[in-house]
């Protein structure tokens, strides 16, 4: 199974400290964001990668390489301008292959178990399979519903993680003109037709969307480190 890590974001939210520095570079416990995704992600047993990058995406790729140093082979799929997720997983679509693959946000921060990911039959699932979490304070009105494992549009939302599993043929009906457009746009027919599974995971889940967010997340885990 092969994943794709979302690193094209522009981070405006996160300014100044996104000017110069790419945000997936930004340093948790001293270690950049996106190197605890490859890190988990190596831990499951994923060896193939791809990471789409746009704003100051030389940063990544020349930190990162080939992924050799850190025991998994990264593919870069690098943007002019970003393209939006639905956009820029559209466009790494190739270099993905036929078979579903776990997708990652780069901005946020979780200790979500990807192992259960490698474990499952990816057969079984119809076209994605999202992990929800509890709404934040950001996000209090959440994205989507949950019923009988089955994600829909109901009036108990949660919000989506930023993680799950994506099945290419997902954008094989996909109709539009555009290179930049959401994933929520592709999700949307597959969901309202019940082809979409979930489920809620209860662990540490941060969206690293803004400077307090990232000030906050990162006292934490020096605290918890220096605990230990």
């Amino acid at each position: 199974m092969k994943a794709m890590i979302l690193a094209a974001g522009l981070g405006s939210r996160l300014q100044p400290l996104t000017k110069t520095v790419p945000k997936p570079m930004l340093l948790l416990r001293g270690k950049p964001l996106l190197q605890w995704h490859i890190e988990r992600l190596v831990s499951a047993g994923i060896r193939e990668v791809v990471v789409n990058t746009s704003w100051l995406g030389e940063q990544i790729q020349n930190y990162f390489g080939t992924g050799e140093d850190f025991g998994i082979a990264i593919t870069w799929s690098s943007e002019v301008e970003p393209l939006e997720t639905g956009g820029g997983i559209y466009k790494a679509l190739h270099l993905l292959g036929d078979d579903p693959f776990i997708l990652m946000s780069a901005d946020i921060w979780t200790d979500f178990p990807l192992e259960i990911f490698t474990e499952k039959d990816v057969d079984q699932i119809p076209s994605a399979h999202l992990v929800l979490v509890q709404n934040p304070e950001h996000n209090s009105g959440g994205d989507f519903s949950l019923e009988n494992h089955i994600v829909g549009y109901g009036q108990e939302r949660y919000t989506y993680s930023g993680i799950g599993i994506v099945s290419s043929q997902l954008f094989k009906p996909l109709k539009t003109t555009s290179k930049v457009f959401p994933l929520r746009e592709v999700l949307k027919p597959a969901i309202l037709s019940g082809q979409v599974t979930g489920e809620i995971y209860a662990g540490d889940w941060c969206d690293v969307g803004t400077v307090g967010r990232y000030d906050n997340l990162n006292k934490r885990l020096l605290e918890t480190f220096n605990a230990v």
